[in-house]
Parts: structure tokens; sequence; C-alpha cells
């Protein structure tokens, strides 16, 4: 399977964005997602998983109730809506499989 990130950009505190995940080959119903990040300098941290149907959701503690990940198997694109942007959400976000394929991400500013 491939990935393709989108929908980063530039927005200011408080802001929202939606960052959608395409992928294309594989088995897309078969795999669970996550969205990972990695903020400059700092390692790679995990952000959200989404289970294979999509009934089951994780976030990590600082952006449970502000980001929402959500799943449509039939365009096969994962979605993570992130809502009241902070300034260190700023990273560039990745779309990963539970096999490990990561694509290519997106890079996220959150600045006034």
């Amino acid at each position: 399977v491939q990935l393709v990130e989108s929908g980063g950009g530039l927005v200011q505190p408080g802001g929202s964005l939606r960052l959608s995940c395409v992928a294309s080959g594989g088995t897309f119903n078969q795999l669970a997602f996550n969205w990972v990040r990695q903020a400059p300098g700092k390692g790679l941290e995990w952000v959200s998983s989404i289970s294979l149907s999509g009934g089951v959701t994780d976030y990590t503690g600082s952006v449970r109730g502000r980001f929402i990940i959500s799943r449509d198997n039939a365009k096969k694109i994962v979605y993570l809506d992130m809502n009241s942007l902070k300034p260190e959400d700023t990273a560039m976000y990745f779309c990963e499989t539970s096999e490990g394929v990561r694509g290519q991400g997106t890079q996220v500013t959150v600045s006034s």
C-alpha cells in the first residue's frame, strides 16, 4: 500500500485543519492506521489510531478532545480533524499503517 498525506498548512492558534491520507494498492479494509508526528528537533510521536472498521479510536493525551480520527473505507482515506490548534502541535504529520508503511508527511505549522 502507498500513502499520500495532504491538508497541512499554516494556521493561527485556535484554528482548525483537516489532514487526509489517501491509500492506493494493498488491502485498505484490512489495515488499522495511525497518525504520528515529528516536531522540529524531536522524535516521532504517536498521535492517534483507528481500527479496521473505524469503531475503535485512541488519542495521545495532548490532543484528546481536540483531534478526531476517522476513515472512509470506500474511498480508502483516513482523516485527522484537528481543532483548537496550539503552537505545540507544529510538526510534520505522517499517516502510517499497522504494518509500518508510512507516507511522506504533511507539514502543520501553528503560529500567529
